[in-house]
């Protein structure tokens, strides 16, 4: 999750003309009716240009795209489409160096429900302080985090079925995402207090919540701010996603925020994707990735190995590409 500020005037987003349409699913985990979404494509040709650099062989991951056209003229001018077109294409350069290689599937826009542009990511049931025995990652592993019936519902309507849905990340525009957490207010951990942040963007990681989210909506990030400065939310988001990894940073233990210069995953203009122990095993994690595949000349795709016991941090998936810390 990144939390920056961003200053922006109001911007115009003009889409192109339609290529095609799209129907997205009424949700089926909830008894109440929503409105399906009329999806567009557009950007087609801004689309075709950011894969055009596309290799046979080299592992690449599917991400899609969801701008809703109802978002406030306020949202819009914080983040605008073209800004997040910019961001995909810097993340492009960001995880090329490690050999995987992004492909944006399309841009498409529709009308979404108007009760799902401001979500709570998490379920209250799910919300508890550190309890203080184990570090972040292995007390994940014990108490998930669970999607808020707000953001299951949203999601489920937003992101329409396919196949490989669950291999493919889905960037999903929407107003406000607000996360909840706990912070500590003595050092006896005896007192805490909630504390609410809207986020610029948010991973919905598998090392926070394991398989407690529906396999077809697992690739979510939803985005709500542009980073007109560094222009990396998205391939921050994309580092959590596909890393599994918290805001850590070779020497830097997984913390809830910390800013830096150095690193993807801390907050800052940092880029860097390190290997090794001392990386924190950070690219051999990537090239693991569940979503991540190779594609033959002839078309077929070789996907990795899916997780092989929810998708935390220390999935057996990833054997010996795991810190153990306090």
């Amino acid at each position: 999750m990144i939390n920056k500020l961003v200053c922006a005037g109001l911007l115009t987003v003009a889409f192109t003309a339609c290529a095609s349409t799209s129907v997205s699913a009424v949700p089926t985990a909830t008894t109440e009716e929503f409105r399906t979404v009329n999806w567009a494509v557009v950007k087609a040709t801004e689309v075709q240009s950011l894969n055009a650099d596309l290799e046979v062989g080299k592992p690449t991951v599917d991400v899609g795209l969801y701008y809703p056209s109802n978002l406030h003229k306020d949202a819009v001018a914080i983040l605008p489409l073209d800004g997040l077109l910019e961001e995909f294409a810097k993340a492009k350069r960001v995880f090329a160096p490690t050999g995987v290689q992004l492909k944006l599937l399309w841009v498409k826009t529709g009308e979404v429900d108007p009760g799902f542009l401001a979500i709570n990511s998490t379920s209250v049931r799910s919300e508890m302080p550190s309890g203080g025995y184990g570090n972040m990652y292995v007390q994940s592993g014990q108490s998930p985090s669970e999607l808020s019936e707000g953001a299951l519902a949203a999601f489920e309507s937003i992101i329409e079925p396919a196949e490989n849905n669950n291999r493919t990340v889905y960037l999903l525009a929407l107003q406000n995402v607000y996360m909840t957490y706990f912070e500590k207010l003595d050092e006896n951990g005896r007192n805490w207090a909630p504390k609410v942040v809207n986020t610029s963007g948010l991973s919905f990681p598998s090392y926070m919540y394991g398989d407690s989210i529906p396999d077809r909506i697992r690739g979510v990030i939803t985005l709500t701010k542009h980073d007109a400065k560094n222009k990396l939310t998205i391939a921050h988001e994309l580092g959590h996603k596909l890393m599994n990894v918290s805001h850590e940073y070779m020497s830097v233990s997984p913390q809830h925020e910390i800013r830096s210069e150095d690193g993807l995953m801390l907050y800052g203009a940092g880029t860097q994707i390190p290997a090794g122990l001392d990386g924190r095993w950070h690219q051999e994690r990537l090239l693991l990735s569940p979503y991540i595949y190779r594609q033959d000349s002839s078309g077929e795709k070789t996907w990795n190995e899916d997780y092989r016991a929810g998708g935390f941090y220390y999935d057996p998936l990833y054997e010996d590409y795991a810190v153990e810390f306090e």
